[in-house]
Protein backbone atom coordinates (compact mmCIF):
# COMPACT_ATOMS: atom_id res chain seq x y z
CA UNK A 1 0.00 0.00 0.00
CA UNK A 2 1.37 3.42 -0.95
CA UNK A 3 2.23 6.05 1.65
CA UNK A 4 -0.42 8.36 0.13
CA UNK A 5 -3.11 5.74 0.74
CA UNK A 6 -1.89 5.19 4.29
CA UNK A 7 -2.03 8.92 4.98
CA UNK A 8 -5.64 9.04 3.83
CA UNK A 9 -6.70 6.06 5.93
CA UNK A 10 -9.31 6.78 8.58
CA UNK A 11 -7.93 6.65 12.11
CA UNK A 12 -9.73 4.43 14.69
CA UNK A 13 -10.90 7.53 16.59
CA UNK A 14 -12.26 9.15 13.42
CA UNK A 15 -13.94 5.87 12.45
CA UNK A 16 -15.54 5.63 15.89
CA UNK A 17 -16.92 9.17 15.62
CA UNK A 18 -18.33 8.46 12.15
CA UNK A 19 -19.92 5.19 13.27
CA UNK A 20 -21.37 6.85 16.38
CA UNK A 21 -23.13 9.40 14.17
CA UNK A 22 -24.48 6.64 11.90
CA UNK A 23 -25.68 4.53 14.81
CA UNK A 24 -27.46 7.49 16.44
CA UNK A 25 -29.20 8.41 13.19
CA UNK A 26 -30.30 4.83 12.48
CA UNK A 27 -31.43 4.25 16.08
CA UNK A 28 -33.72 7.28 15.97
CA UNK A 29 -35.14 5.99 12.71
CA UNK A 30 -35.91 2.62 14.29
CA UNK A 31 -37.71 4.37 17.15
CA UNK A 32 -39.83 6.38 14.72
CA UNK A 33 -41.00 3.15 13.07
CA UNK A 34 -41.90 1.45 16.35
CA UNK A 35 -39.01 -1.00 16.28
CA UNK A 36 -37.11 0.26 19.35
CA UNK A 37 -39.55 1.77 21.81
CA UNK A 38 -38.82 2.53 25.45
CA UNK A 39 -35.23 1.56 26.10
CA UNK A 40 -35.40 -1.55 23.90
CA UNK A 41 -33.00 -2.41 21.12
CA UNK A 42 -29.27 -1.90 20.74
CA UNK A 43 -26.96 -1.17 17.84
CA UNK A 44 -23.28 -1.78 17.28
CA UNK A 45 -20.61 -1.44 14.60
CA UNK A 46 -17.05 -2.69 14.31
CA UNK A 47 -14.44 0.03 14.75
CA UNK A 48 -11.41 -2.26 14.55
CA UNK A 49 -11.08 -5.98 13.85
CA UNK A 50 -7.72 -6.68 15.49
CA UNK A 51 -7.77 -5.90 18.30
CA UNK A 52 -11.55 -6.06 18.22
CA UNK A 53 -13.26 -2.81 19.14
CA UNK A 54 -17.02 -2.32 18.96
CA UNK A 55 -18.99 0.94 18.97
CA UNK A 56 -22.28 0.20 20.74
CA UNK A 57 -25.23 2.00 22.30
CA UNK A 58 -24.92 2.45 26.04
CA UNK A 59 -27.47 0.73 28.28
CA UNK A 60 -30.93 2.09 29.03
CA UNK A 61 -31.20 4.72 26.30
CA UNK A 62 -34.31 6.29 24.82
CA UNK A 63 -33.71 5.73 21.10
CA UNK A 64 -35.93 8.68 20.15
CA UNK A 65 -33.22 11.00 21.51
CA UNK A 66 -30.15 8.93 20.69
CA UNK A 67 -27.04 11.06 20.28
CA UNK A 68 -23.51 10.20 19.10
CA UNK A 69 -22.23 11.04 22.59
CA UNK A 70 -24.26 8.08 23.93
CA UNK A 71 -22.31 5.57 21.86
CA UNK A 72 -19.43 3.89 23.68
CA UNK A 73 -16.54 1.68 22.56
CA UNK A 74 -15.91 -1.73 24.10
CA UNK A 75 -13.23 -4.39 23.82
CA UNK A 76 -13.81 -8.18 23.56
CA UNK A 77 -14.22 -8.43 27.34
CA UNK A 78 -16.99 -5.77 27.19
CA UNK A 79 -14.78 -3.23 28.95
CA UNK A 80 -15.53 0.36 27.97
CA UNK A 81 -12.51 1.83 26.22
CA UNK A 82 -14.06 5.13 25.14
CA UNK A 83 -17.12 7.17 26.09
CA UNK A 84 -19.36 7.34 29.12
CA UNK A 85 -21.94 4.78 30.16
CA UNK A 86 -22.13 1.04 30.51
CA UNK A 87 -22.76 -1.40 27.68
CA UNK A 88 -26.02 -3.31 27.48
CA UNK A 89 -25.89 -6.80 28.97
CA UNK A 90 -26.64 -7.93 25.41
CA UNK A 91 -23.25 -6.69 24.24
CA UNK A 92 -22.13 -10.31 24.64
CA UNK A 93 -24.53 -11.30 21.85
CA UNK A 94 -23.18 -8.59 19.57
CA UNK A 95 -19.63 -9.83 20.19
CA UNK A 96 -20.70 -13.44 19.54
CA UNK A 97 -22.21 -12.41 16.19
CA UNK A 98 -19.15 -10.42 15.11
CA UNK A 99 -16.93 -13.37 15.99
CA UNK A 100 -19.23 -15.85 14.24
CA UNK A 101 -19.77 -13.71 11.15
CA UNK A 102 -16.41 -12.21 10.26
CA UNK A 103 -18.01 -10.22 7.43
CA UNK A 104 -20.34 -8.49 9.90
CA UNK A 105 -19.41 -4.84 10.30
CA UNK A 106 -22.59 -3.93 12.20
CA UNK A 107 -25.13 -5.76 14.38
CA UNK A 108 -28.61 -4.34 15.06
CA UNK A 109 -31.25 -5.57 17.52
CA UNK A 110 -34.84 -4.38 17.27
CA UNK A 111 -37.82 -5.19 19.47
CA UNK A 112 -40.96 -4.68 17.43
CA UNK A 113 -44.51 -5.90 17.90
CA UNK A 114 -44.09 -8.13 14.83
CA UNK A 115 -40.90 -9.85 15.99
CA UNK A 116 -42.44 -10.45 19.41
CA UNK A 117 -45.62 -11.99 17.98
CA UNK A 118 -43.81 -14.05 15.36
CA UNK A 119 -41.23 -15.40 17.79
CA UNK A 120 -43.99 -16.58 20.10
CA UNK A 121 -46.15 -17.98 17.31
CA UNK A 122 -43.38 -20.08 15.74
CA UNK A 123 -41.37 -20.94 18.85
CA UNK A 124 -42.35 -24.62 18.76
CA UNK A 125 -41.04 -24.93 15.19
CA UNK A 126 -37.70 -23.44 16.22
CA UNK A 127 -37.93 -20.82 13.48
CA UNK A 128 -39.87 -19.67 10.45
CA UNK A 129 -39.17 -20.06 6.71
CA UNK A 130 -39.35 -16.93 4.55
CA UNK A 131 -39.77 -17.84 0.88
CA UNK A 132 -41.29 -16.42 -2.29
CA UNK A 133 -41.13 -12.76 -1.33
CA UNK A 134 -39.49 -10.15 -3.58
CA UNK A 135 -38.19 -8.33 -0.50
CA UNK A 136 -35.80 -11.21 0.17
CA UNK A 137 -33.65 -9.93 -2.70
CA UNK A 138 -32.57 -7.08 -0.44
CA UNK A 139 -30.63 -9.48 1.77
CA UNK A 140 -26.91 -9.71 1.06
CA UNK A 141 -26.06 -12.27 -1.67
CA UNK A 142 -29.71 -13.16 -2.35
CA UNK A 143 -30.63 -12.93 -6.03
CA UNK A 144 -34.11 -14.43 -6.31
CA UNK A 145 -37.49 -14.18 -4.61
CA UNK A 146 -37.42 -17.98 -4.58
CA UNK A 147 -34.68 -17.89 -1.97
CA UNK A 148 -35.56 -19.71 1.25
CA UNK A 149 -34.43 -17.83 4.34
CA UNK A 150 -34.58 -19.66 7.66
CA UNK A 151 -35.14 -17.29 10.58
CA UNK A 152 -34.28 -19.33 13.71
CA UNK A 153 -35.84 -18.67 17.11
CA UNK A 154 -33.89 -19.08 20.34
CA UNK A 155 -35.41 -19.03 23.81
CA UNK A 156 -34.64 -15.81 25.61
CA UNK A 157 -32.51 -15.84 28.75
CA UNK A 158 -31.07 -13.37 31.25
CA UNK A 159 -27.90 -15.48 31.37
CA UNK A 160 -25.97 -13.66 28.65
CA UNK A 161 -22.95 -15.95 28.85
CA UNK A 162 -25.16 -18.96 28.14
CA UNK A 163 -27.22 -17.15 25.50
CA UNK A 164 -24.21 -15.81 23.61
CA UNK A 165 -22.76 -19.34 23.56
CA UNK A 166 -26.04 -20.59 22.05
CA UNK A 167 -25.85 -17.83 19.44
CA UNK A 168 -22.32 -18.94 18.53
CA UNK A 169 -23.54 -22.53 18.03
CA UNK A 170 -26.52 -21.30 15.99
CA UNK A 171 -24.31 -19.30 13.64
CA UNK A 172 -21.99 -22.25 13.16
CA UNK A 173 -24.94 -24.53 12.41
CA UNK A 174 -26.57 -22.09 9.97
CA UNK A 175 -23.73 -20.40 8.06
CA UNK A 176 -25.90 -18.53 5.54
CA UNK A 177 -28.66 -17.02 7.70
CA UNK A 178 -28.97 -13.24 7.93
CA UNK A 179 -30.64 -13.02 11.33
CA UNK A 180 -32.46 -14.75 14.18
CA UNK A 181 -35.14 -14.08 16.77
CA UNK A 182 -35.09 -14.31 20.54
CA UNK A 183 -38.46 -15.57 21.77
CA UNK A 184 -40.59 -12.73 23.10
CA UNK A 185 -37.66 -10.39 22.69
CA UNK A 186 -36.84 -9.37 19.16
CA UNK A 187 -34.71 -9.54 16.03
CA UNK A 188 -30.95 -9.67 15.61
CA UNK A 189 -29.47 -9.09 12.18
CA UNK A 190 -26.18 -7.85 10.79
CA UNK A 191 -24.47 -6.52 7.68
CA UNK A 192 -21.10 -5.61 6.28
CA UNK A 193 -21.85 -1.95 7.04
CA UNK A 194 -24.37 -0.09 9.22
CA UNK A 195 -26.36 0.75 6.10
CA UNK A 196 -26.53 -2.89 5.04
CA UNK A 197 -27.56 -3.97 8.54
CA UNK A 198 -30.25 -1.25 8.50
CA UNK A 199 -31.53 -2.62 5.19
CA UNK A 200 -31.69 -6.12 6.65
CA UNK A 201 -33.71 -4.83 9.60
CA UNK A 202 -36.17 -3.16 7.21
CA UNK A 203 -36.55 -6.34 5.15
CA UNK A 204 -37.07 -8.63 8.12
CA UNK A 205 -39.47 -6.22 9.84
CA UNK A 206 -41.52 -5.97 6.63
CA UNK A 207 -41.67 -9.74 6.17
CA UNK A 208 -42.48 -10.42 9.83
CA UNK A 209 -45.38 -7.97 9.68
CA UNK A 210 -46.62 -9.66 6.49
CA UNK A 211 -46.54 -13.12 8.12
CA UNK A 212 -48.29 -11.97 11.29
CA UNK A 213 -51.00 -10.18 9.32
CA UNK A 214 -51.49 -13.15 6.98
CA UNK A 215 -51.89 -15.51 9.91
CA UNK A 216 -54.34 -13.16 11.62
CA UNK A 217 -56.36 -12.89 8.39
CA UNK A 218 -56.34 -16.67 7.93
CA UNK A 219 -57.45 -17.28 11.52
CA UNK A 220 -60.23 -14.72 11.16
CA UNK A 221 -61.48 -16.38 7.97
Amino acid sequence: MSSSKISRRESPRARFRRLAREIAEIGKGFYSRGWALGTSGNLSAVVEVDPLCLAITASGLDKSRLAPSQIIAIDPSEKVTFGRGRPSSEAAIHLAIVRGRRAAGAVFHTHSIWSTLLSEGYAREGGVELKGYEMLKGLANVRSHEHSEWLPILDNSQDMKKLSAEVAVLLDRHPVIHGFLLRGHGLYTWGATPREAKRHVEIFEFLMEVLVRLKASSDAG
